[in-house]
């Protein structure tokens, strides 16, 4: 809970910082563009589902507040699209590299070793150090978390951050199609998440991702 909410709370402020530098203060008014948790946390989604997934081992679903944004006061509106969808992505794949490289270090000073984890090699601790057990097991999460958030928002599909990067990049001639997209968002991603599409996703993502972190180790 704690990866998860420090995460998602970079994630929307990062969204709400970007929006700002294009022109758009609605989220910086709002108070967003800060890492204080209850300026991000949603009680259902951020709270409610990820500890029902916690304790009943469903499928880990989560949401922050979605930071407002007025895309009429965006300069250069297809550009500030791209960038403000972007921006949280970016830091959760900074998050997950910054916990990778951590790791990396105390790998190489032994106070990490490898094993078997739930994606084919993992990290854990090499003393019986509470401490520093409890660290490895942190930075994995942090490592995981980040990535599985990252690959989850770029997927194109709305109300993901992945629509609207898709959104900005195609010819404005497409906008139209995805506005009606949006009205069925949210059934697309029930739909996906009960026919394994997410699954089938991060079950090629993560071990790829596991093997780049431990490349040579």
């Amino acid at each position: 809970m704690v990866a998860l909410i420090f995460s998602l709370s970079v994630h929307e402020s990062a969204h709400a910082w970007t929006s700002n530098y294009f022109g758009d203060d609605l989220a910086r008014l709002q108070g967003r563009i800060s890492l204080n948790p209850m300026a991000h946390v949603d009680p259902i989604g951020t709270l409610l589902f990820p500890a029902m997934a916690f304790f009943t081992g469903a499928p880990l679903i989560g949401w922050a507040k979605p930071t407002p944004v007025n895309p009429f006061r965006w300069r250069n509106k297809r550009v500030a699209n791209f960038w403000v969808s972007i921006a949280g992505v970016i830091c959760n794949f900074i998050i997950a590299i910054v916990a990778g490289v951590i790791l990396r270090i105390l790998l190489a000073t032994n106070v990490v070793g490898l094993g078997l984890g739930r994606y084919g090699l993992g990290a854990e601790a090499t003393s019986h150090s509470l401490i520093a057990e409890g660290a490895v097991e942190l930075l994995m999460i942090f490592f995981t978390l980040n990535i599985a958030l990252g690959v989850f928002n770029l997927i194109p599909i709305p109300p993901l951050d992945g629509s609207k990067v898709l959104q900005s990049i195609l010819p404005a001639s497409f906008e139209p199609g995805f506005e009606a997209l949006e009205r069925f968002g949210f059934i697309l991603l029930i739909l996906a998440m009960f026919t394994g599409v997410f699954r089938l996703i991060f079950g090629i993502v993560m071990p790829i991702a596991m093997r780049i972190l431990f490349i040579g180790a």
